[in-house]
């Protein structure tokens, strides 16, 4: 079974609601508000626990934690030629590769 504590957990402030929003990353689709910002964080941790109880008890798949994902550093991403080459000439201009370079532009 998932540890639900595992997971990605946020709290950020709602003006449309004008409370506080709790978040989980690997549930999307969910959240829970309240005025108090500890109560959103209680409010959906005890949500996605309940979540992934149901989704157990009916043989669903349940999302792993990203915290528990590993993870290769590696990744491909698609762009138009046009921002390759500006990209490419970025590197050049700063003398260090071009996966340097986008690893830096990344990290901003």
């Amino acid at each position: 079974m998932v540890n639900y504590d595992h997971y990605t957990y946020k709290v950020t402030w709602s003006s449309e609601d004008e409370e506080f929003v709790g978040l989980c990353a690997e549930f999307p689709s969910l959240s829970f508000l309240d005025k108090n910002r500890n109560t959103a964080l209680e409010g959906i941790t005890d949500l996605v626990r309940d979540v992934v109880a149901d989704m157990g008890a009916n043989n669903e798949t349940i999302p792993e934690p990203i915290s528990e994902k590993n993870y290769s550093g590696k990744f491909v991403v698609r762009i138009s030629p046009e921002h390759h080459r500006r990209l490419a000439i970025g590197a050049a201009e700063q003398k260090v590769s071009l996966n340097r370079y986008v690893s830096l532009k990344l990290a901003c």
